[in-house]
C-alpha cells in the first residue's frame, strides 16, 4: 500500500487500486486489474455510494416532485428541478406560457454557465492549465489562482456567481430553485430584474470567449497537450446522443434526441416518451451504477465495437449530433474545432473540454438573447391546471454533463406509483469505463506505477464530468435499509429500498 498526494495506491495480487478518485462529484474508484507481464488486463470504474432517491418519491404528490428532486444533487439542482416540472407538464398534458418556457430556458443556461466554470477551473480544467504531472497540492484551483494571478481568479468566482445569481433570479434559488410548477413557474421577473440579467451576461459572453483564449493558449498551442487530442488510445469509437432544435442546433433546455451512429449518420431522433422504446439497461454486480445501451443495438459488453450500443452524452455528444449552435459566436468556435479535427464525429475524449466552453459560450449568449426578449417580463407565467386524466410523464433536458431524463407514473389519486431517473453519468458509464481501459494499457504500459501516471488515468474520466451522486442505482434484485433515528439514537422509521 503507498500513500500518494492524499490517495491510497494499492496493489494486490495484480489489482492496482485508486482510490478516491478526486476533482468529481461525488465518490469511485477505480480498479485495474495487471496480467502476469504488467500488462492492463481491465479496468472498471467503481461506484459505491447509493442515492436511493427514486424509492423516496413513491408516495408523494406529484406536484412536490420538482422541489423534491432538485436536492438530488447540489451541482446539478436546476437541471432536475427542470427535467421534473416538464415530466409533471407531461403528465398534466400542460405547456407553460410563452415567457414561462424562455425563463425556464434562461433559469437552465444560467446553471450552465456556473457548472461549465466550475468543471474548466475548479475540477478537469487544472490538469492542463497547471499540469498533468506537477503535484497534487499544486493540481487544483488554488494552483491555477497561483499561476494566472488575482485578477483571473477574480473573474473565475464572479462569473460563477454569475451564473448562480441568473439562476437564483428565476428559479428563487441559487442552489435547489423552487418556482417551476406545473403549467410554467410561480413568479415573473421585473424589469430591474431583466436589466440585472443582460449586465451579467454580457460579461459572460466576455468571459468565456477569455476562457477559449485560455484553451487555445494552454492547450491548442501547447505540443503535449496538443498531442493528446490525436492520440487514438484516448478515442472512443461510439454512439451520440444529444438534444437539437427544429433547425438541428444544440438546444440545452428542450428539443427532440439526436442519436447519431458511429460514422456520423443519424440513428434515431426521437421524443423524450419514446425513450425506454430505444435505450435498455444492463446491471453488473460491482457497482451501484448501470450501463444503458441501444436496444436495437444490441449489448456486446464494455468493449469498442461499431455493432456495440454503447452510446455517448455531454458537450461533445451534442456538438457530434447537432448540425452547430443557434448563437453566432458559439456558432464560429464550433466551425473551428471541426476545422482542426477535420471530421465529424469528433471521437478523442479530451475533446470533450474544449466542447463544453464553446457551449459556456453559447448559454451566455442565450442568456443575453433572452434577456432581449420583449416577453422576458411579461407577467402571464402560468397555465393554471384544470381537470385532466393522468398518464405517464417524461421530462428531458441536458444536464452540464448530458442528457438527463425524468418519468414519472401517478396513481389515481396523482401520487407516485414509480419514477426513474436516467441522468448523464448513466449513460456515459460504459464509454467511461472502456476509455480508462484504454488509458490505463497505454500509460501503466512498462512504466512506473507512481501518483502521477494514476492522476494520468483519472483525467481521462475527469473529461466525462462525472457525476457520481446522481447516477447511483439500487442493484437489480437487491434490497437495502435505510434506518432513520431521533436525536437520542432511537429507531423511528426504516425503509427498504
Amino acid at each position: 500500500m503507498e500513500e500518494a498526494g492524499g490517495k491510497t495506491m494499492v496493489i494486490v495480487e495484480g489489482r492496482l487500486t485508486i482510490d478516491p478518485v478526486t476533482r468529481l462529484e461525488g465518490h469511485g474508484k477505480i480498479d485495474i486489474f495487471m496480467d502476469e507481464r504488467g500488462g492492463v488486463k481491465n479496468a472498471y470504474l467503481q461506484v459505491p455510494e447509493l442515492r436511493g432517491f427514486e424509492r423516496f418519491c413513491v408516495g408523494r404528490l406529484i406536484e412536490d416532485l420538482p422541489r423534491i428532486t432538485s436536492n438530488i444533487c447540489g451541482v446539478c439542482s436546476p437541471a432536475h428541478h427542470l427535467a421534473s416540472v416538464k415530466a409533471v407538464d407531461s403528465l398534466l398534458g400542460l405547456e407553460p406560457t410563452p415567457t414561462a418556457a424562455k425563463l425556464r430556458e434562461m433559469m437552465h443556461n444560467g446553471y450552465m454557465i456556473a457548472d461549465h466554470i466550475l468543471n474548466f477551473y475548479f475540477l478537469s480544467g487544472p490538469d492542463f492549465l497547471v499540469g498533468v504531472g506537477e503535484k497534487p497540492a499544486e493540481r487544483n484551483i488554488l494552483g491555477v489562482l497561483k499561476k494566472y494571478g488575482e485578477g483571473v481568479g477574480r473573474k473565475v468566482i464572479e462569473h460563477r456567481a454569475y451564473g448562480q445569481r441568473i439562476v437564483e433570479i428565476v428559479g428563487g434559488k441559487a442552489v435547489h430553485p423552487v418556482t417551476g410548477v406545473p403549467g410554467g413557474l410561480s413568479k415573473p421577473i421585473s424589469e430591474k430584474e431583466r436589466k440585472e440579467i443582460e449586465k451579467m451576461a454580457r460579461s459572460c459572453v466576455e468571459f468565456a470567449e477569455f476562457t477559449l483564449q485560455l484553451y487555445d493558449e494552454e492547450v491548442l498551442k501547447n505540443a503535449d497537450h496538443r498531442g493528446l487530442l490525436v492520440d487514438e488510445d484516448f478515442a472512443l469509437t461510439s454512439y451520440d446522443a444529444g438534444l437539437v432544435d427544429r433547425e438541428g442546433h444544440v438546444n440545452l433546455y428542450d428539443g427532440d434526441i439526436k442519436i447519431t451512429a458511429p460514422d456520423g449518420s443519424t440513428y434515431a431522433k426521437i421524443r423524450p416518451e419514446e425513450y425506454f422504446d430505444h435505450v435498455a439497461e444492463e446491471i453488473m454486480e460491482w457497482t451501484y451504477v448501470k450501463f444503458p445501451y441501444l436496444r436495437r443495438v444490441g449489448w456486446r459488453g464494455l468493449t469498442e465495437a461499431p455493432e456495440n450500443g454503447v452510446f455517448r452524452v455531454g458537450p461533445l455528444a451534442r456538438l457530434n449530433v447537432a448540425k452547430g449552435m443557434a448563437t453566432s459566436k458559439a456558432q464560429r468556435e464550433y466551425e473551428r474545432m471541426v476545422e482542426t479535427f477535420k471530421r465529424k464525429p469528433i471521437n478523442n475524449i479530451f475533446a470533450y473540454h474544449w466542447a463544453r466552453l464553446i457551449e459556456l459560450l453559447y448559454a451566455s449568449e442565450r442568456v443575453l438573447e433572452l434577456s432581449l426578449d420583449e416577453e422576458i417580463t411579461d407577467e402571464n407565467v402560468r397555465n393554471i391546471p384544470q381537470e385532466s386524466t393522468l398518464k405517464e410523464g417524461f421530462g428531458v433536458v441536458e444536464a452540464a454533463r448530458g442528457l438527463l431524463l425524468h418519468w414519472y407514473k401517478p396513481t389515481e389519486d396523482a401520487r407516485v406509483e414509480a419514477a426513474n431517473f436516467i441522468p448523464p453519468t448513466t449513460c456515459n458509464n460504459p464509454a467511461i469505463n472502456i476509455s480508462i481501459r484504454k488509458a490505463a494499457g497505454k500509460i501503466l504500459r512498462g512504466g512506473a506505477v507512481d501518483e502521477a501516471s494514476l492522476n494520468r488515468i483519472e483525467v481521462v474520466m475527469r473529461a466525462y464530468d462525472p457525476c457520481m451522486a446522481c447516477a447511483s442505482h439500487i442493484l437489480g434484485g437487491g434490497k437495502v435499509e435505510v434506518n432513520l433515528y431521533s436525536a437520542d439514537g432511537r429507531l423511528r422509521r426504516s425503509v427498504s429500498i
